[in-house]
């Protein structure tokens, strides 16, 4: 679908079809950094696109984007990327991937279809999203945020394993926003640290950076630091916990403080945490959330 709107975010990325393993059972679910992130992103009532590559066995998932008011741009493949998520413990930085099946590349004529504001790329894995798509986003005016686990993952055999990102320096030249978590961010910067490991990835040029940990949401603008604390009554959906952090921020930066839009991140991930579908509350939840446990959202410092 070719469309000349303009959206606020553009979602990025394959989605995955995904099998969870974790203390609580096994759960096979649609999943998908895109998935998460645009069905959180248009329950704040924002405009929002997704691009994907999935099989045509899958439609299902489109279908369910347009009910929700999410417009996508999709590429339909022999197969969809299949991703077993494995967590042993209740910490969801723990955990093991494997893939057993992808979708293939998304190429820069696949985001020629849309106009928008800022994109998120949400990659399962390297290749998925190179440099050639960044740097078209950039070279068209359009803000750039990227998640790493989407270039540090690597799929060998069908394990998928962090290996160092050789095109990282590069890469950031183009990105305005960067997202990792507590493990990503120890493994590309060196730094057990998330302050430290923000302050790195500042300082390779991205204006803002955002790394989630099992306690929360770190955001770093190179002048201010917030963490905000999570607060899910439980875990059952902490499988697109990143994603649904990163597209909430982005979306509400969009028109607000990094002060602000980092509360409404941690809002929105601590509910989506709590069920293991796509964000899908009433922004009546977050405000009250935000009201009881972020200084009634009136100190946004």
């Amino acid at each position: 679908m070719k469309t000349n709107k303009l959206y606020d975010v553009a979602c990025i990325g394959n989605y995955t079809k995904d099998t969870i393993t974790s203390p609580a059972g096994t759960r096979y679910i649609d999943g998908g950094a895109i998935n998460y992130a645009a069905h959180a992103i248009v329950r704040l009532g924002i405009p929002v696109v997704v691009v994907t590559r999935l099989a045509e066995e899958d439609r299902r998932v489109i279908d369910k984007f347009t009910a929700s008011g999410i417009d996508s741009c999709p590429t339909y493949t022999d197969e969809s990327t299949c991703m077993h998520l494995d967590y042993p413990t209740d910490d969801p930085d723990q955990r093991t991937l494997s893939v057993t099946g992808t979708a293939g590349s998304i190429t820069p004529q696949e985001i020629d279809c849309v106009q928008a504001k800022a994109a998120v790329i949400g990659s399962s894995l390297r290749g998925e999203v190179g440099l050639d798509v960044i740097r078209s986003l950039s070279e068209r005016k359009i803000m750039v945020a990227i998640d790493v686990q989407g270039f540090v993952r690597v799929l060998r055999g069908q394990a998928l394993i962090n290996e160092p990102w050789e095109e990282m320096t590069e890469t950031l030249k183009y990105v305005d926003y960067l997202k990792a978590d507590a493990v990503e961010a120890e493994f590309l910067t060196g730094e057990s640290d998330i302050f430290k490991a923000a302050q790195f990835f500042s300082d390779m040029g991205p204006g803002e950076i955002v790394i989630t940990h099992k306690n929360g949401v770190l955001v770093h603008t190179g002048d201010e630091t917030y963490d905000r604390p999570f607060y899910p009554q439980n875990l059952s959906g902490r499988s697109g916990r990143g994603d649904t952090c990163i597209g909430t921020y982005i979306a509400k930066r969009l028109t607000t403080s990094p002060a602000e839009a980092s509360i409404w991140a941690a809002a929105v991930t601590s509910l989506k945490m709590e069920k293991a579908s796509p964000f899908d509350r009433p922004l009546s939840d977050v405000e009250a959330l935000i009201h009881s446990r972020y200084n009634h959202g009136s100190r946004l410092n």
